[in-house]
């Protein structure tokens, strides 16, 4: 199987209608690809600039011929309007005016006049020609090879003879993540993607080689060139290679003023950052730029930016901060920091702590006090202004508790007469308009089914996984009894794509809204929607009967309508069936199919032999044909970051090493980490808010659902290769983006939209689900001891770490703690972890459990506590725990009877 390099016609065809509203058009050869280039080797590139536009052509590491620059799709990329690295694009006005004057290098594209050369510059030019006529300022662009270093300069003089204010001025970048047309080895092996951290003077932009083991390109500032925006570049949507697609995500540019865009287009959001402007004096001149350097890997651009100088910066658990958590922020730079501020003002305080253990860093614990974003401003001694930014969030298990009340009243869809049979369930929600989505011209948003459908009643059954409530469990019983069991799924156990349909004729009394266009491919007729085709739909399926499973089999009490075996048993059928040779991309990696991994070992827990060998023997033909390829990552989509999950899964399960190790390195690539909520653990995707948006727009995506399920394998390697904390910063980066989702009323959204002119939340709750799948299924709280800054938890806070590291456990679940020295995870089938102390002389563990999370009722308490013991990873001179004898167990779980509520057990090696 080959990742499918040609999606659905009817999808491009409507991705492309959809977007050809953008009235870019650009027009051929202008950018003078025909008059040749201009050629230069430095210690680590090989350079190719178009001689007469002196832009980037060719950005080739010497070390391995990789090309950053898409070179090879230049010459359908040679008109005006298409952004190169080299082009500028800026605002200005005389001092005094209210009136902005745009100027783009590529508009009106026209050979630059070549300036001579000398010393470290390699070519430089006067940028006129390029330029509209009123410009104001003149600007003239500079190659240079400064002690090895590629470095790209502008020189913005003031012409006038009265001052001159810059309101924007960006730097477009052009990497090459253009996938059209390509194979999936020259998808793999020749493109990239870029990411931005936008702080200021110490932003930076990484770009990495989507095989996650070459070196990637980091851009940084040169001078005093700040990131401070962001801005998606407008072009031309209608010819290959289709910007804006799901082949081309399209391109961005680095801006280091922003005001003017904040007075006009951002003039109803809050930006990233504070927007500034500068004054040029008559005939006075700035110079901005950028210098490019390779990073030895993806794990060494933090070192990198710490040995170019930059300032960098590692909080832990992350920038997503629970009210209860205090979190941690480590800052390395030459320069001490001066003063610290936060926006929104007093959204966050910050004081020095003494973990670091060596001078190179300076540590502060932060903690938050209000909702949402926020903004914290470090200002060094030199002048170097760094922002770091922060989503702040109501405590984690107070969060999901929020969740699971707003599915299962807001959300709840209870209409008898509903022709449809969508009732009762947890239905798809416009939280713009405070109402449920009965209809949508995309038939599975309304219909239950595919990811934006199922998306809403996928997140309540996990959420009762993770944090089970009587009155929410009985809604979800009623969901799987009467709505998913019948309705959703016939009896032979196939899922349909949909159980809404637009067919006028077959629901008379029906009425369709006309304000709707019914004429897209995706309103699909009774016939299209009941199709059970789509592999995909049935892991959400699964997923639900395996959450409500494991609550029957550990909250007893709170089950009242099927057993435990038939939930299990349920959960089977559906696997058995997507498996059976006639439901398409089943050979797949599937969103959430981690859930078939915990249901395979709930199997083998109890016993029954038979279904755990049935599901073993199917999950085991799909292992073996992706050991047999190098990118067995495929969808219904040209390159996707979904098929990584399941593909890692199952082959790190039947000891598939190299592909297990190729996946990760593919997740790597496209999960970055970063200081920055948004960007920190957020995995690809782009072109998903067309499908199960409201805003129906291709952009990057900030914590869609890549972000949660592309965390678990990230989680699960580092949990069996402790030492590695890249794994675990950027894993759980990814399982908290889940939580941002969630509101002050427990609504979630699908994703937030990226565009420096929007930046909010989508208003449909879409395709959520899977995100907190995979946040249920990964997140814990993990204590390490960390080299560089001592003992820190990830999920908890460190109470106290002499002689004794005691820990409060604070993340969502309260269900799994993972002790690195000991390479050991406990996790709790039942009840709630407290507290947890590890002695790291004896290596013995106490831990306490309480029947229930704080703020959930007692009503919804664990009758015991069930806890299991696993070794992840084999630790020298470290022996496995062990739990008191007296202790009885069931399924493999240790019983820890409660008193008052709490039970407390010691575990020793």
């Amino acid at each position: 199987m080959q990742l499918k390099m040609i999606y659905r016609a009817a999808a491009f065809t409507l991705l492309h209608g959809l977007l050809s509203v953008q009235q870019v058009v650009a027009q051929t050869n202008t950018l003078g690809l025909a008059d040749g280039f201009l050629t230069f080797n430095t210690s680590t590139f090989n350079i190719q600039l178009v001689k007469d536009s002196q832009t980037l052509y060719s950005l080739q590491a010497r070390s391995n011929d990789f090309d950053f620059i898409p070179a090879d799709q230049m010459s359908a990329r040679q008109g005006n309007l298409n952004y190169h690295l080299g082009d500028i694009t800026f605002r200005v006005r005389k001092n005094g005016s209210t009136s902005w004057i745009n100027g783009d290098s590529s508009s009106a594209r026209k050979p630059v006049t070549n300036l001579p050369v000398s010393g470290s510059i390699i070519a430089a030019a006067n940028l006129s020609p390029t330029l509209p006529s009123n410009s104001l300022i003149n600007v003239t662009r500079q190659w240079v090879v400064e002690d090895g270093t590629l470095q790209l300069q502008f020189i913005v003089q003031n012409s006038q003879t009265v001052p001159v204010e810059i309101g924007a001025l960006g730097m477009p970048l052009e990497f090459n993540n253009i996938f059209t047309g390509r194979t999936a080895a020259q998808t793999n092996e020749l493109c990239s993607l870029f990411d931005p951290y936008i702080g200021q003077d110490a932003g930076f932009v990484q770009v990495t080689p989507l095989l996650g083991t070459l070196p990637p390109l980091v851009v940084l500032p040169l001078g005093k060139s700040p990131l401070e925006g962001w801005r998606f570049l407008p072009e031309s949507t209608s010819a290959s290679p289709f910007y804006q697609s799901q082949t081309f995500e399209g391109l961005y540019e680095w801006q280091s003023h922003t005001l003017a865009y904040a007075q006009n287009e951002w003039s109803k959001i809050t930006p990233w950052n504070a927007p500034t402007s500068a004054i040029l004096q008559p005939g006075a001149s700035r110079t901005y730029g950028l210098q490019f350097i390779l990073a030895p890997s993806i794990r060494g651009i933090e070192q990198t930016l710490i040995s170019a100088k930059r300032p960098a910066a590692v909080g832990i658990p992350g920038y997503i901060v629970p009210s209860d958590h205090v979190a941690k922020l480590f800052l390395s730079y030459p320069s001490p920091v001066q003063s610290i501020s936060v926006s929104p003002s007093g959204a966050l305080t910050w004081a020095k702590n003494n973990d670091p253990r060596s001078s190179a860093w300076t540590g502060y614990d932060i903690t938050p006090h209000a909702w949402g974003r926020a903004r914290l401003s470090v200002t060094y001694s030199d002048g170097t202004l760094q922002t770091i930014h922060y989503y702040l969030t109501k405590a984690a298990s107070q969060t999901i508790a929020d969740l699971g009340s707003f599915l299962t009243t807001s959300q709840w869809f209870n209409n008898s007469t509903d022709p449809f049979k969508r009732s009762p369930s947890i239905i798809s929600y416009d939280r713009e308009v405070n109402a449920i989505v009965q209809d949508d011209p995309r038939a599975w948003i309304p219909g239950l089914s595919d990811e934006a459908g199922a998306g809403s009643w996928l997140a309540g059954a996990m959420k009762q996984f993770a944090q089970p409530t009587a009155a929410e469990v009985a809604k979800l019983e009623q969901f799987i009894s009467q709505t998913l069991w019948g309705s959703l799924q016939n009896a032979d156990g196939t899922v349909k794509k949909s159980v809404y349909f637009y067919q006028p004729a077959l629901v008379p009394n029906y009425k369709y809204p006309t304000s709707i266009d019914w004429g897209n491919w995706w309103s699909w007729n009774q016939a299209a929607s009941f199709a059970t085709d789509r592999a995909y739909d049935y892991v959400h399926v699964t997923a639900a009967y395996w959450a409500l499973y494991r609550v029957a089999r550990n909250y007893p009490s709170l089950v009242k309508t099927h057993t435990w075996q038939w939930y299990l048993n349920q959960a089977v059928l559906t696997v058995s069936t997507m498996t059976n040779g006639r439901v398409g991309y089943a050979d797949d990696g599937l969103m959430g199919e981690t859930v078939l991994l915990r249901l395979l070992d709930d199997l083998k827990r109890e016993g029954l032999t038979a279904n755990a060998t049935l599901i073993e023997s199917r999950m085991k033909s799909r292992a073996t044909a992706w050991a047999g390829e190098r990118y067995p990552f495929g969808s219904e989509m040209a390159w996707d970051s979904t098929g990584q999950e399941g593909v890692y899964g199952w082959s790190k399960y039947f000891g598939n090493n190299a592909t297990a190790t190729n996946v990760l390195n593919s997740i790597l690539a496209y999960q970055p980490l970063i200081p920055h909520w948004g960007y920190n653990g957020n995995a690809r995707r782009y072109w998903d808010n067309i499908y199960g948006g409201k805003l129906q727009r291709v952009e990057r995506q900030i914590h869609h659902y890549g972000s949660g399920l592309n965390a678990l394998p990230l989680i699960s390697e580092f949990e069996s290769n402790p030492s590695d904390l890249y794994l675990l910063r950027v894993g759980y980066a990814g399982l908290s983006g889940p939580l941002s989702n969630i509101d002050q009323g427990g609504f979630a959204a699908a994703s937030f939209h990226s565009f420096a002119d929007t930046l909010k939340w989508d208003g449909y709750s879409g395709d959520y689900g899977p995100n907190f799948s995979g946040h249920t299924m990964g997140m814990g709280t993990f204590i390490v001891n960390h080299p560089d800054f001592g003992w820190q938890a990830f999920g908890g806070n460190i109470i106290s770490s002499s002689p004794t590291v005691r820990v409060q456990v604070l993340d969502s679940l309260r269900r799994r703690v993972y002790l690195a020295p000991l390479g050991t995870m406990l996790t709790l089938d039942a009840g709630s972890f407290s507290t947890v102390e590890l002695n790291p002389q004896s290596l013995s563990v106490a831990i306490t459990i309480s029947a229930s999370a704080s703020g959930v009722s007692t009503a919804s308490a664990a009758p015991q506590g069930r806890l299991l013991i696993q070794q992840q990873a084999a630790i020298p001179g470290v022996g496995v725990l062990k739990a008191p004898s007296t202790l009885k167990q069931d399924a493999g779980a240790f019983i820890v009877p409660f008193t008052n509520g709490v039970g407390t057990v010691t575990l020793s090696p």
